[in-house]
């Protein structure tokens, strides 16, 4: 049987650079980031209810994720309607692939595992970790914003802090890839002998 691994954090923590070591390491990884971005292909069913609800559309008729980004960040209630089309399509998908993955563990990168309450999906759940003042820090160097913008964008999450006292594992991204690559593997032997003993 499977074992469903959900791996978050926050943003600017550096999921994705161990949601890559996964990756090409041979494990099966199910991105909820790359799924969603799917969602809005030309057609899909998310597709025609976000412009049915948003102005979003480019020349070409596709949707401007840049011009929908700017109507969903200030207006919440926005941001709710796009989140409730696109999350049960992202949810469907995760479920499909957890059915037909065959191998001992499959990882479900969620950047929103806990603020969408995604937790009965996953058997244990691995959380990334950086402190606050990294996290701030390496958000505005990455999205070229000022500390305002990113303490917004920061403030639509639960805390890293609060997720961290959340996780079944923690892996601490605050050192150097080398470190990082030793704690994903130090989680990964326990998640295997975990599965062996079961």
């Amino acid at each position: 049987m499977t074992k469903v691994i959900g791996l978050t954090g926050s943003i600017a923590v550096g999921k994705s650079t161990v949601s890559n070591y996964l990756l090409t390491h041979g494990y099966c990884v199910l991105d909820a980031d790359e799924i969603s971005r799917h969602a809005l292909d030309q057609g899909t069913e998310c597709f025609k209810q976000v412009i049915n609800l948003f102005d979003c559309l480019d020349e070409k008729g596709s949707i401007d994720r840049k011009k929908l980004g700017n109507i969903v960040f200030h207006n919440a209630y926005k941001k709710r309607q796009l989140e409730n089309i696109i999350h049960p399509y992202v949810i469907e998908q995760l479920k499909i692939g957890i059915r037909t993955c065959q191998d001992e563990l499959i990882f479900l990168d969620i950047p929103l595992l806990y603020e969408v309450h995604l937790e009965a999906l996953c058997d244990k759940i691995i959380v990334v970790y950086v402190d606050e003042t990294t996290q701030m820090k390496r958000l505005m160097q990455r999205n070229h914003i000022t500390q305002e913008e990113a303490m917004h964008l920061i403030g639509q999450q639960i805390s890293i802090e609060k997720k961290k006292d959340m996780a079944d594992f923690v892996i601490d991204n605050r050192s150097y890839y080398e470190e990082l690559y030793q704690e994903i593997e130090r989680v990964l032997k326990v998640l295997k002998d975990e599965t062996i003993y079961e």
